[in-house]
């Protein structure tokens, strides 16, 4: 039985600290804060209750596989997992809208035909074809083993299969998604559906590679779900399973380094001056925190992808409490797409100067009892990617920024601004950045680090790791960072 330090709590770390207790460890989790989930957080106020993190579950099979191997217990015994449908409503800036079945290509396919013309909706599910190839190609290494010693071939190696397009006598292949949605879908509409998976991660479709159609994919593939109750009842879940696994949680510990010892990670040092010995230490931070905690570098040139962390971009969030009852049949999600989207990536980019386009913005409704007063009011989130460094400190600016998405909403949320009690602002400095999920193609700057560092018994854990950001990708990481700890450095995955 070996002793393992945790750093921090969120979704990957304890997804990691449950599996390697019932591989029979004793493991204990240092978190600064006073909770866990890491950004799967709620706000509560005057019996209004949102999450503050991410709005909706891809992939569930990533939990169901978790909650199975720390103790034979489906998933949908411990919360109650609801199916959305329409997975999302579409506004675009000319005013169309679209709903978009869940886990429905055919459904799909039939609503953009309907709603944005004959051959739309062939286009996109032509499109979608394309993308399972590329997930096909991809979702071993980059969600089930970890990063492979030559990861320089999934960085080389575009696995969407482009169709070919003529210009200018000359035929060329798609390399990005903005190329994808210009050649392929030929409908800015379908190209801003495209871009908008991109771009909740902050990344910019001109420049993130092509292989970045397995985030639509995913969810079209697989649904998207909610969990009833909020999705913090999903960390809930996964604490209480950690306890009850006897791992031990210590809140308010502040990790201030890591102790190494014999060329190996040691234990960790607390800010009380406190210091606990371990056999491993499991790091769920962000690199450059990571980088401070230690006393020498944890790669070698080339050992890991440069890699996008930390990332440049945040959710800028507004927490809404509204007066009246949602009314029926409106969907859970609306996708409020920017009026110029080339602007929006522009400061996405670059966010210096005066100039704040309104972005796109994205309204989480869901209809949960749980998360209200009663039934005559409504609670609702709306969030927006962000750049990081945009200036969020300055009052005006983030005033500005709240009433673009005010105004973003009143699209997706009728009376908006006569039914609204009060709003709560989260900035990006209360939120944190975004990691993205680690993408083969572009020269290696969309992977994240191994889950291994060159100190040994030092292990990387959660979305600033591989296989990246995103709910199922936390998961997934603490199930690599678990067999990496279990089976040493020969594990290749789960069978």
């Amino acid at each position: 039985m070996a002793r393992i330090a945790v750093i921090g709590a969120g979704m990957g770390a304890m997804a990691c600290a449950a599996r390697l207790a019932v591989a029979g460890h004793r493991v204990t989790v240092y978190e600064r804060d006073e909770t866990y989930g890491g950004a799967v957080r709620r706000f509560e106020r005057d019996g209004f209750a949102f999450d503050t993190g991410p709005g909706l579950l891809p992939l569930p099979a990533v939990y169901r596989d978790l909650f199975l191997k720390t103790g034979k217990e489906p998933l949908e015994d411990l919360v109650e997992l609801v199916q959305v449908d329409p997975a999302a409503r579409h506004v675009f800036a000319d005013g169309t809208r679209v709903d978009l079945p869940n886990a429905s290509r055919a459904g799909v396919v039939a609503a953009l035909d309907g709603t944005l013309g004959a051959g739309a909706g062939q286009r996109w599910g032509d499109f979608l074809v394309r993308a399972r190839e590329a997930w096909d190609r991809t979702r071993r290494p980059l969600l089930e083993e970890p990063l492979w010693p030559n990861w320089q071939v999934l960085a080389e190696r575009e696995p969407y299969p482009s169709v070919p397009h003529k210009k200018l006598l000359r035929t060329r292949r798609a390399s990005t998604l903005a190329e994808v949605g210009a050649w392929e879908l030929r409908d800015e509409r379908l190209a801003e559906l495209l871009a908008s998976h991109a771009l909740a991660y902050g990344l910019d479709p001109r420049t993130a590679p092509a292989s970045a159609a397995v985030l639509p994919y995913m969810e079209h593939a697989f649904g998207t779900w909610y969990i009833r109750g909020g999705m913090r009842e999903l960390a809930r879940a996964v604490y209480e399973r950690c306890v009850r696994r006897r791992v031990e949680f210590v809140f308010g510990a502040e990790v201030t380094r890591v102790v190494e010892k014999d060329g190996r990670a040691a234990g960790v040092e607390l800010a009380d001056g406190s210091a606990v010995e371990a056999d491993h230490v499991v790091a769920g931070v962000d690199p450059v925190l990571l980088g401070s905690l230690t006393d020498r570098p944890l790669d070698g040139e080339g050992d890991v992808p440069a890699g996008l962390a930390p990332s440049g971009a945040a959710r800028f969030t507004v927490l809404l409490a509204l007066r009246g009852a949602r009314e029926e049949g409106a969907p859970h999600r609306t996708v409020v797409h920017a009026p110029d989207s080339r602007a929006e990536w522009d400061f996405l980019a670059s966010p210096g100067g005066d100039a704040q386009p309104r972005p796109t913005v994205t309204v989480h409704r869901p209809g949960d009892p749980a998360l209200r007063p009663d039934d005559a009011h409504e609670s609702a989130v709306l969030s927006a990617t962000v750049p990081v460094d945009g200036g969020w400190e300055d009052p005006e600016k983030a005033a500005r920024a709240t009433e673009l998405m005010l105004d973003a909403a009143s699209a997706a949320l009728p009376d908006l601004r006569e039914r609204l009690l009060w709003h709560e602002v989260l900035a990006p400095g209360r939120t944190g950045a975004v990691p993205a999920p680690s993408l083969a193609a572009g020269k290696g700057r969309f992977l994240h680090p191994a889950n291994s560092t060159r100190l040994p018994g030092l292990y990387r854990v959660g979305g600033w790791a591989h296989p990246g950001g995103g709910l199922p990708h936390a998961g997934m990481s603490g199930a690599l960072v678990a067999g990496l700890v279990v089976e040493g450095p020969e594990f290749r995955g789960s069978k």
